[in-house]
C-alpha cells in the first residue's frame, strides 16, 4: 500500500471538507465504547454505578479502579488498532483499490485540520461583531475552564491556547503516527487522545480509572509535541512573525504547564506573537493555578485567533512533509498499509 500518497490525498481531503455535518464520526463511537466500558467497571467494582456507590456510602477501592483504567485503556486502544486493521484487511480482499481509497477516507477522519480552524474561528467571528456573549457560548464548547466571566482578550486567549495545543495532537501527532503505522496506529492514538479527553480527568470519580489514559497520553505525544513546536517555529519564521521570540520563550517556558506536552506550541505561539498565556483558571467554580506563557507584552486580541490558525496551518503542511520523509524511510514508497 501506498501509504506516503494515501497521507497526502486524506491530509487534503481533510482540508477541502472536514468533518461533514450530519455523520457519526468514528470519534463519536470510540467515545461511546468508553463510555459504556468505563460505566461497565465501575458496576463490576462497588455493584452499582459510581454516583449510587458515592450516595451508599460504599468504601473506595482505589486499586481496583487503577487496573479498571489500565483494562478500559487496554481494551479500547488495542480494539481500535484492530478494527481499523480488519477493515482495510477485508477491503484489500475486494481490491487493492479499495484499500488504498478506504485508507484515504480513514486517514481523513483521523486528522482535524480543518475542523479545528472552523470551530476556533467561530469565536473569532462573535468577537468582530462584538458579541462576547456569543463568543463566550462557543469558547465553552472548546475548553474545560469556566468562560462565563472571561473578558474578550480571555475568550480570544482561550481560543489560541486550544489552537496552539491542539496543533499538536490534533494534527501532527495523528500525522506521526500514521507516518509510522498507517490508519490503524493513526486510530490507535485517536483512541489514546479521546480517552484522555474523557477520563483522564483529576475530579473524584476519574482521578484513578483515567491515570493510565492519562499516563498512556503523556507517553504518545512526547515526540509529536516536540515535533509540533519545532514545525511552529519555522512556521512562524515563513509568516514573517516574531521567530527569535517563538525559540526564546520556547526554551524557557515549554514546561510550564501540568501535562509535559501542552506548553510546547503553547510557548511558541506565544513567543512568535509576544503574548501571554496560560495563567490561573475557574474549572468547575474552582480556581486552578497554572503558570504563565509568554511575556505580557500586550494584550491577547481577536486577530491573534486568525494568526494562531495560519500558524496552523503551516505547520501542519511541515509535519506532512516530514512524516511522509518518515515513512519513505522507513518502508519507501511501499508500504504494508
Amino acid at each position: 500500500m501506498t501509504l506516503p500518497y494515501a497521507m497526502v490525498l486524506g491530509f487534503l481531503l481533510d482540508l477541502l471538507i472536514g468533518d461533514p455535518r450530519g455523520l457519526i464520526h468514528p470519534v463519536q463511537i470510540i467515545g461511546w465504547f468508553i463510555t459504556k466500558i468505563k460505566n461497565g467497571l465501575q458496576k463490576l467494582i462497588y455493584g452499582c454505578s459510581y454516583e449510587e456507590a458515592g450516595q451508599k456510602g460504599l468504601p473506595r477501592k482505589e486499586t481496583a479502579e487503577l487496573l479498571a483504567g489500565y483494562l478500559l485503556t487496554t481494551v479500547i486502544v488495542l480494539g481500535t488498532f484492530c478494527i481499523v486493521s480488519g477493515l482495510l484487511f477485508l477491503a484489500g480482499m475486494i481490491h487493492p483499490l479499495v484499500r488504498f481509497c478506504l485508507n484515504v477516507i480513514l486517514i481523513c477522519q483521523i486528522l482535524s485540520t480543518k475542523g479545528l480552524k472552523k470551530e476556533s474561528m467561530k469565536v473569532y467571528y462573535k468577537l468582530k461583531e462584538g458579541d462576547l456573549a456569543g463568543a463566550r457560548k462557543e469558547i465553552s464548547y472548546l475548553v474545560g475552564r469556566d468562560t462565563q466571566e472571561l473578558d474578550e482578550s480571555e475568550v480570544a486567549k482561550a481560543d489560541v491556547e486550544t489552537i496552539a495545543e491542539n496543533t499538536a495532537d490534533g494534527v501532527v501527532a495523528p500525522l506521526f503516527f500514521i507516518a509510522l503505522g498507517g490508519a490503524p496506529l493513526g486510530f490507535a492514538y485517536k483512541a489514546v487522545n479521546t480517552l484522555d479527553s474523557m477520563v483522564a480527568y483529576r475530579n473524584e470519580e476519574l482521578i484513578h480509572i483515567g491515570h493510565a489514559s492519562a499516563k498512556l497520553d503523556d507517553i504518545c505525544n512526547f515526540i509529536p509535541a516536540r515535533l509540533a513546536a519545532v514545525m511552529m517555529i519555522l512556521a512562524s519564521a515563513i509568516l514573517g512573525l516574531n521567530v527569535k521570540g517563538a525559540i526564546r520563550i520556547f526554551k524557557r517556558d515549554r514546561f510550564n504547564h501540568l501535562s509535559p506536552n501542552s506548553a510546547q506550541t503553547e510557548s511558541v505561539a506565544a513567543g512568535a506573537l509576544d503574548i501571554q498565556l496560560g495563567g490561573t483558571h475557574n474549572y468547575f467554580g474552582k480556581p486552578v493555578v497554572k503558570p504563565t506563557i509568554g511575556d505580557d507584552i500586550r494584550p491577547v486580541e481577536y486577530q491573534d485567533i486568525k494568526r494562531t490558525n495560519q500558524l496552523l496551518y503551516v505547520t501542519a503542511f511541515l509535519s506532512l512533509l516530514v512524516c511522509c520523509g518518515i515513512t519513505f524511510g522507513l518502508y519507501g514508497p511501499f508500504t504494508p498499509w
